[in-house]
């Protein structure tokens, strides 16, 4: 099934709105087994109407996002109407319901809201719930031997929390009944890190591609600073038999599956085990903790967030001795395990990690370059203080060398507490 999407609306273009209606649409749609052929975002105004011409024309089904409102820019209706060769006409209950919006909130309705009242004749007024603009559903029409012909299409009102609720309570139910596919066909997610997307694929491409013979299972990738996501579609016994292939051939970058990112899968993970974590941040400022704070449920496990940027914080709050940072200096091996212990001491927590580095562009040397990070961590085990620490090297830019020092922290976490977990 060929499925095009038009996202209307200037505000997309000019960059004030960031355009996320593409990104969530094929997320909903490959879950159902389908998938978007193109992706169009146009201006308010007549280029709305040469875009569903064009959809129209080479698809099964087009689905547009916004130009349903009241003022003069919103066209889709009329675009779609003068697309198909048919006159608008208003519906009688599509009016009821907008004068009870109106009467709900107390507000009068100008006359200029009628126009969401109407759509193309013999087109579905799709409820809006949660807003002034019903949506619009156009069948595919019948051709004299019963066969479906033309396309089907989709108006969507624009505010995304009305958009989201009109696409699952009337959009995805259609597109099931217009589709044959199996059951078990579907997309499966897994995410890790500290795994270059180039390594990847050299080592598991020729094995995941060899997996279901001629039952083909598409095999994708999606890199970002820190983390790469392997995407699967096909049936779920190729998924399940391919993940598992890529979770035991990096079981130390392994993340989730499940679409949980790395944050939720560590403050999950420790409120299973009823443990508690600390942090101590130097060079990354407070972005673990954050990270951290971003998750539900994260008060449970999270005591203590400490950002010792300067040498006197780290000693003064945690206790690093003056003589280790004059003799190794704050980006150190000897520093972070010091900072690492200080936080689990003061915290009292169960676990406690702790990162110095270089972000740069500058301070750097030719012994501790721009991208040197050390990040420490201790923990309490059979009732004993154990503490390491790894250095990384990340030259990449300060805001990226934030996020991928967080990523590597979050998964020296990750990584202790599964193996704790394994031997308990």
């Amino acid at each position: 099934m060929k499925i095009e999407i038009i996202n209307t609306g200037s505000e997309l273009l000019l960059g004030s709105t960031l355009n996320t209606h593409g990104a969530w649409l094929g997320q909903r749609l490959i879950e159902v087994g389908l998938r978007v052929q193109r992706l169009i975002t146009v201006p308010d105004g007549e280029p709305i109407r040469d875009a569903i011409k064009d959809s129209i024309a080479v698809s099964d089904v087009v689905i547009v996002t916004g130009g349903l409102g009241p003022t003069s820019d919103d066209i889709t209706r009329e675009a779609t109407a003068e697309a198909l060769g048919v006159e608008l006409i208003e519906d009688e209950h599509a009016v009821r319901c907008l004068e009870a919006f109106f009467k709900k909130i107390n507000r009068p309705m100008t006359p200029s809201n009628l126009k969401q009242a109407q759509h193309p004749c013999g087109a579905d007024v799709l409820p809006n719930d949660r807003g002034t603009a019903p949506g619009v559903y156009v069948p595919p029409r019948l051709g004299t031997t019963g066969e479906k012909k033309g396309c089907a299409i989709f108006l969507l009102p624009g505010p995304p929390h009305e958009m989201h609720a009109m696409y699952d309570a009337e959009v995805a139910p259609r597109l099931r009944a217009m589709i044959d596919i199996p059951a078990d066909f579907g997309v499966t997610g897994i995410k890790f890190s500290g795994v270059g997307e180039s390594r990847f694929q050299d080592e598991l491409d020729a094995k995941l591609e060899a997996i279901g013979g001629d039952a083909k299972l598409e095999v994708g990738y999606c890199a970002r600073p820190g983390e790469l996501d392997l995407r699967l579609i096909g049936a779920e016994s190729l998924r399940e038999e391919a993940a598992q292939l890529a979770i035991d051939t990096y079981p130390e970058s392994y993340i989730s599956r499940n679409g949980d990112s790395l944050e939720k899968t560590v403050v999950d993970l420790l409120a299973k085990m009823k443990l508690k974590l600390a942090l101590v941040e130097s060079c990354t400022g407070g972005r673990i903790a954050s990270r951290v704070t971003d998750v539900s449920g994260s008060s449970k496990v999270f005591t203590h967030g400490y950002v010792t940027y300067s040498n006197e914080a780290k000693s003064q709050l945690l206790g690093v001795k003056y003589e280790t940072l004059a003799k190794y200096g704050a980006v150190s091996q000897e520093v972070a395990v010091e900072m690492a212990q200080g936080g689990l001491v003061h915290s009292k927590a169960d676990i406690a990690i702790s990162v110095t580095g270089i972000a740069g562009p500058t301070g750097g040397t030719e012994e501790k370059p721009v991208g040197t990070v050390w990040i420490g961590i201790s923990r309490i085990q059979d009732g004993e203080m154990h503490t390491s620490a790894v250095q990384k090297y990340q030259p990449q830019g300060r805001e990226v060398f934030k996020q991928v020092v967080s990523q590597a922290a979050f998964m020296l976490i990750l990584n202790s507490l599964r193996a704790k977990r394994k031997n308990s």
